[in-house]
């Protein structure tokens, strides 16, 4: 019996908005990759540019619900051209 291979990540792009920043942004991250890395590649386009860089954790929220940030973006169940927001916790 062989094994299955896992299947290779996709590219997921995302509508997104940081915190109180006027701005959306499309960020394309993977399937693979964590809410928690997800909230960084939002952050970059606007911490320290138009909103104020904070020493707290982010967290995304996405169809009204804040996501655990270990969970990876498809088992969180985001899917291309999703929105989704990050705010500080």
């Amino acid at each position: 019996m062989t094994a299955e291979a896992p299947e290779a990540p996709s590219l997921v792009p995302l509508n997104a908005v940081f915190a109180t920043d006027f701005v959306q942004v499309l960020v394309a991250v993977t399937t693979a990759n964590t809410v928690n890395e997800l909230a960084e590649a939002v952050a970059v386009h606007s911490e320290g540019k138009r909103v104020r860089a904070e020493p707290r954790p982010k967290v995304v929220v996405h169809n009204g619900r804040i996501l655990d940030g270990e969970l990876t973006v498809a088992e969180a169940g985001i899917l291309p051209l999703d929105h989704v927001a990050v705010e500080y916790a």
